[in-house]
């Protein structure tokens, strides 16, 4: 870059000058880049407010389901007892006793050193398989039968030794289910193993009515210790025998299932009342107002007014407001937990069917709007982008634009000094000159 001296003929702030003439020529560039940190602004903000209307979708489809509303809790009058219902599952108890526990089958060799043979059989349930080993060693025996899946594993415990020194060992066969159906025999060449049973394999064993009289007392048993469906949706775990009735009871979970309710409504006035600050109007000195980033936006208004419809139109002719859910005179969505527990206990299945009709309009509207691909805020968002990168590569060329004015009008002010020296050059020449001629007076 050359010295430039501002000024030495025409005694004129030439580099002040020429910034206050690039200003004017930058306003509409800095027109542009207002346009781009608004829009940029906006992008933000729909970004903000599409996460919020896809978090709603993620919590209307929880509570669109069928068994959105299923929610129970269960007791039992023993430790010995756990209760766990599910959906599809009604109020109710009743009495059992619980009269043995399932158990798996263990049984053990003598002492020994080696195994009989390399090819041996374990059946189980009725159902055979040949195992063979490596070798007959009890390392090579107990490799086999853990490799079998067959339902039953093999350990070996240290038993001492023999009279010449001899490690011998014990051999723990173990089945890995409970119930009699999972009882075992292993056997070689078709004589069975000797073994100590240690443990036999056993059904849990319940009884239905425990002290109401044979005429009414129902033993039932299961191979595992927990009763599936010993009611509808309802699954008994037991863990302890017991003497005396326990009582197994199911009740619908009424505040459970008003907090489901109450979340959604929740849910809906969090995204209004965002959308509603984020639309405000603010009056300033001299009566001048201003407005956020979604005052006057249409897209802000059909996604309040979509969803805010989806949430309080009839289902089957009647008003959410039956159940609790209703809109106030500023447009908020208001949760009476009191009538909605009324309401469900009066008649569960019409509150469960209209909060799940709410749930899938919403989860459908919400869907729609914040889809990651085709949904309507995301195109606005696209949109937005694509504007901000029209906008920018319009900046770009005022860049251009404006370096090279800015070349032109320092040329033009380096050579108007330049014109301006050699007047001034001139004229210090003639005026030399004129003083040098000679004067003539009179007499």
């Amino acid at each position: 870059m050359g010295l430039a001296l501002d000024g030495l003929a025409s005694g004129l702030d030439t580099t002040a000058l020429i910034n206050s003439l690039m200003q004017v020529e930058a306003i509409p560039q800095n027109i542009l880049k207002n346009k781009v940190s608004s829009t940029k602004t906006m992008v933000s903000a729909l970004q903000a407010l599409n996460t919020r209307v896809a978090d709603l979708a993620t919590l209307a489809t929880k509570l669109a389901k069928p068994d959105s509303l299923q929610l129970f809790t269960t007791a039992a009058s023993s430790e010995g007892l756990k209760v766990t219902a599910s959906a599809g599952a009604s109020t109710g108890s009743i009495d059992l006793a619980v009269d043995q526990l399932a158990t798996s089958q263990v049984q053990v060799t003598g002492a020994i050193t080696e195994w009989d043979a390399s090819e041996f059989s374990i059946t189980v349930d009725g159902a055979e398989t040949t195992i063979i080993a490596a070798s007959n060693s009890l390392d090579d025996i107990i490799t086999a039968v853990n490799a079998s899946d067959i339902g039953v594993k093999a350990v070996k415990v240290s038993a001492g030794q023999t009279s010449d020194g001899t490690e011998q060992y014990k051999l723990q066969f173990s089945a890995t289910e409970t119930g009699a159906a999972n009882a075992f025999k292993v056997s070689i060449a078709g004589t069975d193993v000797p073994m100590t049973v240690v443990r036999e394999a056993r059904d849990a064993e319940v009884t239905l009515w425990a002290g109401a009289g044979s005429g009414v007392e129902q033993k039932i048993t299961s191979s595992s210790n927990t009763f599936t469906g010993l009611l509808p949706g309802v699954d008994v775990t037991v863990s302890k025998v017991s003497t005396e009735a326990v009582t197994v009871s199911v009740e619908r979970d009424s505040k459970a299932a008003s907090n489901a309710a109450s979340g959604l409504v929740d849910s809906l006035n969090g995204l209004f009342n965002f959308i509603a600050t984020n639309s405000a109007v603010t009056s300033g000195a001299g009566g001048a107002t201003s407005g956020m980033i979604f005052t006057g936006d249409s897209t802000a208004r059909d996604v309040k007014q979509r969803i805010m419809d989806a949430a309080i139109m009839p289902v089957d002719g009647k008003s959410p407001s039956e159940i609790g859910i209703s809109i106030t005179k500023d447009g908020k969505l208001e949760f009476d937990a009191e009538k909605f527990s009324k309401a469900l206990a009066e008649d569960p299945a019409r509150v469960e069917t209209v909060l799940q009709t709410i749930s899938s309009r919403v989860l459908a509207v919400s869907t729609a709007m914040s889809d990651k691909h085709d949904g309507m805020i995301t195109s606005r968002i696209k949109g937005q982008e694509s504007m901000i990168s029209r906008l920018d590569t319009q900046v770009a060329d005022w860049d251009r634009r404006l370096d090279s004015r800015e070349a032109t009008l320092k040329r033009i002010y380096s050579s108007l000094e330049v014109q301006l020296s050699n007047l001034n050059s001139q004229q210090s020449y003639l005026a030399s000159q004129l003083a040098s001629l000679p004067t003539t007076q009179k007499k």
